[in-house]
C-alpha cells in the first residue's frame, strides 16, 4: 500500500483532534465527580469543626458547601451525595469505635449511621427548590438527627452538630430550646451562607436578584447569631441553692483497652487509694474538705453486695474521707447484670442505687447475640452476659445536694439528661469509663456532650472518668478544672447548685418536634409542587 502525502497530512491533523478530544473527556468526567468529592469533603470539614478542635465557625462553612452540592438536584442525586457527605463526616469522627476491637464494627456503625444522612441529603435535595429553602433544609437535618437519636436499637446520637458547638458563639441556644435548637441554627447559618453566596454571584453576573430570597439568605445567616448574642445573658453560672464542695476521684487503670476488664480489683484498688489520698491532704490542711465524693463508671466492677473484699475496699475509702461516695459499680440481682451508681454512707454503706438506663448497644448487650457469634466468637466472648435496663431516674440526695446521675453514654441522650433535672437534680454527674478507647477523641467528644448540658440544663456538671478526662463545668459550658489523661488525680472544687428550670429544660421535646413538622411540611410542599408540575406538563 502507498500512503500518500494527503493521507500522512490528514492523519497528522488527527492527532490534535483526538488529543483535545480524549481531554474534554476527562474534563468532563472530572466536572460529573466534581460534586461527589465536594459532599464528601464537606463532611470532612464538618468533622474537623468537632472537639478535641475548637474550629466550630467550620461547622456553617460545611453546610454551605454541601447546599452547593445539594441545590436543585433531584432526591436520588441527593440520595448518593448525602451518603458521601456522612462517610466523609462519621468515618474520621467515629474510629475511635474500632480502637480495641478493629475496622469491623466501625466501618459497620459508619454505614449504618450514614444511611441516615444520605435520607437527609435526598430531603435536602427535595426541598431546595422552595421559597426560603434554607429553613426547610435546616429543618430536615434536625429530623434526621431525631431519627438517628431513636432507631436502631434505641438510637445513637453521637455526632450531633451541637455536640460541635462547646466554644461556640451559639452555644447559648442550648438553654433556649436545647440540642435540636442549637444544631438547627448551625445548620441554618450554613444553608443560609450559600445562598447569600450564590446571589451575590448571581447579582455580580446579571445585576439583579430577587429581594425575597436576598432577605431569606441574609436572615438565614443573621438571625442564629443574633438569636445567640440574645440568648446569652439569659446563661448564669450564680448560686441558686447555695453551694457545695465537690471531689471528683480519677483513679486511673493499669492499662488502656479492654484488658482493663481483667484488672478489675487492680481498678477498685486505685480509686480507693486516690481517695484515701485526697483524705490525707484534707487532714493535712493542703485540701478543701469536700462535701461528697464522686466516683467513675466502672470503678468497682466487682458487685460490692456478693463480694465482702470489695464492700471493705469501698467502706474503708469512705470512712477515710469521711463524706458520702458515689461509686460506679457491676451489680447482679435477680439473675440480671447492671451498670449501677451505689450511694455509699461512710456510716451506714450503700443507702441508695441508680441503674443505667440507655445502655450501649454491642458494648453492654449484644442484639442478635446468635448472629454475631456465628459470625464472630470473640465478640460475644467479650460481652458474656448483657447488661439489663434501669427503669427510674437517678437523683442521690449527697449532704443536703441533689446530684443527678448521668451514666457515660446517657450523656449523648436529651431525654437521659432533662429527667434528671426535672426530678429535682441541683447539679448533675457523669461518672464515665473510657479506658477501652485508649487515648482516642471519644473522650474530649464527650466532654464537649457535657457542657453543652451545662448550658442547656443550668447545672453544674462533673465528670468522674476512670482514666481521663475528668473535669468540672459550670453551669455556663466553662471547664474550671480538668485532669489528663491515664493519670492518677482528684480535683477539688465549690460549685453552685441551681434549681431553676430553662426554657429548653421546660419545653423538653417540643422544639424538635415543632422541627420535624417544619421538616415535613416542607417536604410535603415540595412533592406536591412536583406532582402538580408534571400533571400540568402532562395536560
Amino acid at each position: 500500500m502507498t500512503v500518500t502525502a494527503t493521507s500522512v497530512d490528514e492523519s497528522d491533523q488527527l492527532k490534535p483532534r483526538i488529543a483535545s478530544g480524549t481531554r474534554a473527556a476527562w474534563a468532563r468526567r472530572l466536572v460529573r465527580l466534581l460534586p461527589a468529592a465536594a459532599a464528601a469533603l464537606s463532611g470532612l470539614l464538618l468533622y474537623v469543626s468537632f472537639p478535641p478542635r475548637t474550629l466550630w465557625w467550620l461547622a456553617p462553612p460545611a453546610f454551605a458547601a454541601f447546599g452547593w452540592v445539594l441545590r436543585g438536584r433531584g432526591w436520588k442525586a441527593g440520595l448518593g451525595l448525602g451518603y458521601l457527605f456522612g462517610l466523609g463526616f462519621l468515618l474520621p469522627l467515629l474510629v475511635w469505635t474500632g480502637v480495641e476491637v478493629g475496622p469491623g464494627p466501625w466501618l459497620a456503625l459508619v454505614a449504618i449511621e450514614a444511611l441516615f444522612i444520605a435520607l437527609v441529603g435526598a430531603g435536602v435535595a427535595v426541598v431546595s427548590k422552595l421559597p426560603g429553602w434554607p429553613v426547610w433544609a435546616a429543618a430536615v437535618w434536625i429530623a434526621g438527627e431525631a431519627a438517628r437519636a431513636r432507631v436502631p436499637f434505641h438510637g445513637f446520637p453521637w455526632g450531633k452538630i451541637a455536640f460541635g458547638q462547646a466554644d461556640g458563639v451559639f452555644l447559648p441556644l442550648a438553654a433556649v430550646g436545647g440540642t435540636p435548637v442549637l444544631g438547627f441554627a448551625v445548620v441554618l447559618c450554613g444553608f443560609g451562607l450559600y445562598e447569600v453566596v450564590r446571589l451575590a454571584v448571581s447579582w455580580r453576573r446579571t445585576g439583579t436578584v430577587r429581594r425575597a430570597a436576598a432577605a431569606v439568605g441574609l436572615l438565614s445567616v443573621a438571625v442564629p447569631v443574633v438569636g445567640a448574642v440574645a440568648a446569652r445573658p439569659s446563661v448564669s453560672d450564680q448560686a441558686e441553692d447555695g453551694s457545695v464542695t465537690v471531689a471528683v476521684i480519677q483513679g486511673n487503670v493499669p492499662r488502656a483497652g479492654l484488658e482493663f476488664n481483667a484488672q478489675r480489683r487492680a481498678v477498685l484498688d486505685y480509686h480507693a487509694r486516690e481517695t484515701e489520698r485526697l483524705a490525707a491532704q484534707v487532714k493535712a490542711g493542703k485540701a478543701a474538705r469536700p462535701d461528697f465524693v464522686l466516683w467513675p463508671e466502672n470503678s468497682s466492677d466487682i458487685d460490692p453486695f456478693a463480694n465482702p473484699d470489695a464492700r471493705t475496699v469501698i467502706d474503708t475509702a469512705a470512712k477515710a474521707i469521711g463524706v458520702p461516695i458515689s461509686v460506679g459499680g457491676v451489680v447482679e440481682r435477680d439473675g440480671k447484670l447492671y451498670n449501677e451508681q451505689i450511694l455509699w454512707d461512710p456510716a451506714k454503706g450503700p443507702v441508695d442505687t441508680y441503674d443505667k438506663r440507655q445502655i450501649q448497644p454491642f458494648g453492654e448487650y449484644l442484639p442478635f447475640r446468635s448472629l454475631i457469634g456465628a459470625i464472630n466468637s470473640n465478640w460475644t466472648s467479650m460481652q458474656r452476659q448483657d447488661f439489663s435496663r434501669g427503669t427510674e431516674p437517678g437523683v442521690f440526695s449527697m449532704d443536703g445536694a441533689k446530684v443527678g446521675l448521668v451514666t457515660c453514654y446517657e450523656a449523648a441522650f436529651d431525654w437521659a439528661v432533662r429527667s434528671e433535672v426535672t426530678n429535682g437534680a441541683q447539679m448533675i454527674s457523669v461518672p464515665s469509663n473510657n479506658a477501652t478507647f485508649d487515648r482516642s477523641e471519644m473522650t474530649y467528644q464527650q466532654l464537649a456532650m457535657s457542657r453543652v448540658r451545662a448550658v442547656e440544663h443550668s447545672r453544674t456538671v462533673a465528670v468522674p472518668v476512670t482514666s481521663g478526662v475528668s473535669a468540672f463545668i459550670m453551669p455556663d459550658g466553662r471547664i474550671t478544672q480538668r485532669t489528663g489523661m491515664f493519670v492518677a488525680d482528684s480535683l477539688v472544687q465549690k460549685v453552685p447548685l441551681r434549681s431553676s428550670l430553662t426554657p429548653a429544660t421546660r419545653l423538653g421535646v417540643l422544639p424538635e418536634i415543632a422541627l420535624v413538622l417544619v421538616a415535613a411540611g416542607g417536604l410535603g410542599w415540595a412533592v406536591g409542587a412536583g406532582l402538580r408540575g408534571r400533571r400540568a406538563g402532562d395536560v
